[in-house]
């Protein structure tokens, strides 16, 4: 088994009790606790201002934290200046020098670091190879695309061999196909090298994609942490459901518990069985999340134990599935995913068609704070 795939429990990184205020009121980041285990791909997911970009430049040392402690390998790097911290990163903005070839640039962060010039070019050769560049060494960057250029920074965090690279929001300027063929490539490059890597990004795709775990942040808090698959099936709360991937919310009442299950009375006086993940007392206002493509309609629906019926609003074709939106239970954008292979095609806009979703797939949750 290769080093990379044998995941380790030890860990590299660890936050206790870290907070970050820029004004000593607010804080960016509340209180912190987060370990990364070496070798692991993990991921800061959140919408702008939740904190994320702010912890891992704290780990960097562009930042240094209001109050607790950050741990590199088993000590505290609250006052060790950035370049001497062993970290590797990768900017939105590249950051090359321009007036230095691919090669130079490759080559700085190697002579700064005292390196004989045998040893220097050698390294050069070897990650521009695992780049695939090796044809550009002695192009300058403004002369390469921005793919290329993604890589040369990309090669450089990782030419002096660092324990852990930090990627802040990498792929953000490129566009939607060569940002997608990257995502592997990164991911792909992980696997083969076993370095640690974190990532900010608050793109959800791209952290489901590339990700050992994800940490979902939120008004400097962390939401959830969890693999991939975890996040989007199982959210915590109401806040990682909408978050991750497309949600249908419908907000109610908890009528009645029994253990992991419950009963949710709606507006209009619907009931709907759902698992009770994260509800208060009986009589509390939840929001229940169902995923769109977990909803059956027609005649898949027969065994659901959630049955209503819903009436076709629109339909919004998306290529391999197409979305359909309904008028269910007094909501007018309730969403279903189909792929088209199953796509009915009789089915019309105006249609009144029956639908449901299994228990295990309707998630009651905490009520949503309109934002």
């Amino acid at each position: 088994m290769s080093e990379a795939s044998a995941k380790s429990d030890e860990i590299l990184v660890s936050f206790r009790g870290v907070q970050k205020s820029y004004d000593g009121e607010n804080l960016i980041v509340k209180d912190l606790n987060l370990d990364i285990r070496k070798g692991e791909f993990l991921t800061l997911l959140g919408p702008s201002g939740s904190g994320k970009t702010t912890s891992l430049m704290m780990l960097a040392g562009f930042e240094t934290p209001t109050a607790g402690e950050i741990q590199l390998a088993g000590r505290s790097i609250n006052h060790v200046p950035p370049h001497k911290r062993d970290i590797g990163m990768v900017f939105q903005n590249y950051a090359l020098f321009p007036h230095m070839t691919v090669a130079e640039n490759l080559a700085f962060p190697l002579s700064v670091r005292g390196l004989s010039k045998t040893d220097i070019s050698e390294r050069v050769k070897r990650v521009l190879g695992m780049v695939q560049l090796d044809a550009f060494a002695q192009r300058y960057p403004a002369q390469l695309s921005g793919g290329q250029q993604q890589r040369v920074a990309l090669a450089r965090a990782l030419v002096f061999e660092p324990q852990l690279v930090l990627m802040d929001e990498p792929l953000g300027a490129l566009d939607k196909q060569l940002r997608e063929h990257m995502q592997m490539e990164i991911k792909h490059l992980h696997q083969r090298l076993g370095v640690t890597v974190v990532y900010v990004t608050h793109d959800q795709g791209e952290a489901l994609t590339m990700s050992d775990r994800v940490a979902v942040f939120h008004q400097g808090e962390i939401q959830q942490i969890a693999p991939p698959r975890a996040l989007y099936e199982e959210p915590k709360n109401t806040f990682v459901a909408n978050f991750i991937g497309e949600n249908n919310r419908i907000n109610g009442r908890l009528l009645s518990r029994d253990g992991e299950r419950c009963i949710v009375e709606l507006p209009r006086g619907e009931k709907v069985e759902a698992l009770a993940i994260n509800v208060g007392q009986v009589g509390a206002p939840v929001t229940l999340s169902i995923r769109p493509e977990r909803v059956r309609l027609n005649g898949h629906s027969g065994e659901c134990i959630n049955r209503f019926s819903g009436r076709v609003a629109e339909f919004i074709y998306l290529g391999d599935h197409v979305r359909v939106r309904l008028e269910v239970c007094g909501k007018t954008d309730f969403f279903v995913k189909q792929p088209i292979a199953q796509l009915d095609p009789a089915l019309a806009v105006g249609d009144v068609v029956p639908l449901g979703w299994p228990l295990e797939h309707a998630r009651a949750l905490d009520p949503l704070l309109e934002q």
